[in-house]
């Protein structure tokens, strides 16, 4: 089991920038897929990005692609979320989520239902 908690969200305005953590416990840490969901008022919770276990393999939703980069330190049990040229439209609340990964089975990076484990968010607000 994998303690997931945000940090670093705020008040930005358009075209700044801000790094998000996601800092998890326990000592397994590195046997799990890592993705940043966010949601916004109304809206359903969607897939931002995603790491492999080695932070070999990235994956980015279509609308962050060249924006934001996922990285991750095996090391400190953390993950981060740089977001560069920040758009109001990326107002929402950041969670990021730990995915186990299971023998036999193919991965989903992109999908909310294939995480096992949910932090609490952190919201992120982008003025015009």
């Amino acid at each position: 089991q994998v303690h997931l908690v945000e940090s670093g969200g705020g008040l930005v305005q358009a075209g700044g920038f801000l790094r998000l953590s996601c800092a998890a416990s326990g000592r397994t840490f590195r046997s799990y897929i890592i993705g940043w969901f966010r949601q916004a008022p109304g809206k359903e919770r969607e897939f931002v990005a995603a790491i492999s276990r080695s932070g070999g393999s990235t994956y980015y939703a279509d609308s962050v692609k060249g924006r934001f980069t996922i990285s991750r330190d095996n090391a400190k049990n953390t993950v981060y979320l740089q977001m560069n040229s920040l758009k109001p439209e990326d107002t929402a609340v950041y969670y990021c989520a730990a995915q186990n990964v299971v023998v036999g089975i193919v991965p989903l990076f992109k999908s909310a239902r294939a995480y096992d484990y949910w932090g609490q968010g952190t919201q992120v607000t982008v003025s015009s």
